[in-house]
């Protein structure tokens, strides 16, 4: 028996079955999947399929990109998650199938030993432009010989989130709140990772359940945590099951009001994303997603229906983007990315100063041109598509938000603002006065009242 069987499998009645060892008796952990399974998957609902997910009832979004790379496989192939995972593109010699490699990626990917792992999945392939290395997408994935460099401050750990560590796979750096590194795997590995460190690593890509014990004893018996993050590597990337059972032990802890998953599935690997996915996820509630996207050019058809099968779901999505030196830079792309996001449903959350990894300084802009990108981008489309600029300060001072300069000066009449076109403006700015009978601050204001003697 599979330690964490696939709710994709979920919708097959789950027969009773009979341990010789124990002549004939179930065993504890199948009674209790088939009463969770009795629970979640309706016997209407329920009918027996084959490993790869039916994808018949529903047209083939963009089969071009499937038919240049792989003309000889299926369009369930395709569309299964496990077979992108298993067929993802690893070395230069299989890139160099579907690439024009050039010198400086050659260098990359002959790099030493220790540098991050390459890996994309065959529907990221398929968005890469064959001919042009410079081009943003196929910028993040395919390494260069600029990444074996160690630039000025940069670190395998710049947040130093090891010392925020109290047991492996926690890091408590906020008080109310603590991220939960679940997974070491990613669907396509970005050459600006943060945890380049853990993610992929050989000898590293799971992490044991004894593990995910003790983080989860952790959080319950720290009551100030309220929220978890849980991240990686990429959640998504283990089984249903793994991850319902993920949820379940975290629900039972009665001071976690909400948890999280961060990912960048839906955009590298949107075919996980499937109908039996969001139907487990949707029991688990309140359950937020913050989604990594760097480029328009990843909000596919594919993408976008990933994207509203989440929301579909109730599930609030927002987003988070790394700013990227000759990848999303400027203002109209920056623009193009967050608006359509607003249309995939997804709400444009952080905009990330990139963080200082090694080998990381050819992807890092200035904190200038971050602002002048804010600047640009506030007052000239809806409010819902301005993300917050932040820089995750080194050292682990947790997350600054920057913001261009909007306070001209003061005067005896008020505060003198500009806007998003450069204009002056003057806000009556009254003293600060204080009700009467207020006691202390407003945080800790009692009520007065008259004495019945």
């Amino acid at each position: 028996m599979t330690l964490f069987p696939s709710l994709e499998e979920s919708d097959v009645p789950l027969q009773p079955v009979h341990d010789n060892s124990t002549h004939g008796k179930q065993s504890l952990e199948t009674l209790q999947l088939y009463a969770f399974k009795k629970r979640t998957f309706p016997a209407q609902q329920q009918r027996k399929k084959k490993h790869f997910h039916n994808v018949a009832s529903t047209p083939e979004l963009c089969p071009e990109r499937r038919e240049r790379l792989f003309p000889d496989i299926s369009r369930t192939q395709w569309e299964d998650w496990r077979w992108q995972m298993s067929h993802r593109f690893r070395t230069a010699d299989s890139l160099a199938r579907i690439l024009e490699l050039s010198e400086e990626e050659l260098s990359g990917l002959a790099g030493p030993a220790g540098t991050l792992p390459v890996a994309v999945t065959p529907y990221y392939a398929s968005l890469l432009d064959p001919k042009n290395p410079l081009q943003p997408l196929r910028r993040c994935m395919i390494p260069t010989a600029a990444e074996l460099e160690l630039g000025t401050g940069e670190s395998p750990d710049p947040l130093d989130e090891l010392r925020d560590t109290p047991v492996p796979g926690i890091v408590h750096r906020y008080q109310d709140r603590a991220l939960f590194l679940v997974a070491n795997e990613c669907g396509s590995y970005c050459r600006y990772c943060t945890r380049s460190r853990l993610a992929g690593r050989a000898g590293n890509e799971a992490i044991s359940r004894d593990q995910w014990r003790r983080g989860i004893e952790y959080i319950a018996a720290t009551p100030a945590i309220r929220d978890v993050l849980l991240s990686g590597g990429d959640p998504l990337t283990l089984p249903d099951g793994a991850l319902n059972w993920l949820l379940t032990e975290l629900r039972k802890i009665p001071h976690l009001e909400m948890v999280r998953i961060g990912s960048k599935t839906p955009a590298v690997l949107p075919m996980r994303i499937t109908p039996a996915l969001v139907k487990m996820l949707r029991t688990h509630h309140p359950l937020w997603m913050s989604l990594h996207f760097t480029h328009p050019a990843e909000l596919t058809p594919e993408c976008v229906r990933a994207c509203e099968r989440l929301a579909d779901a109730g599930i609030p999505l927002g987003s988070q983007t790394v700013l990227l030196n000759g990848v999303n830079d400027d203002v109209p792309t920056l623009k193009q990315l967050f608006q359509g996001l607003l249309r995939a449903r997804v709400r444009p959350y952080y905009l990330y100063q990139c963080d200082p990894i090694k080998g990381s300084a050819h992807f890092r802009t200035t904190v200038e041109k971050g602002l002048e990108c804010i600047s640009g981008l506030r007052g000239h489309t809806t409010g819902y598509a301005v993300p917050t600029y932040v820089i995750d300060a080194p050292g682990g001072g947790g997350k600054i938000p920057l913001f261009p300069e909007s306070i001209v000066g003061s005067s005896p009449e008020g505060l003198l603002l500009r806007n998003h076109k450069g204009n002056t403006y003057l806000y009556p700015e009254a003293a600060p006065q204080r009700p009467a009978g207020a006691v202390g601050d407003n945080s800790t204001q009692v009520a007065v009242f008259p004495s019945r003697h």
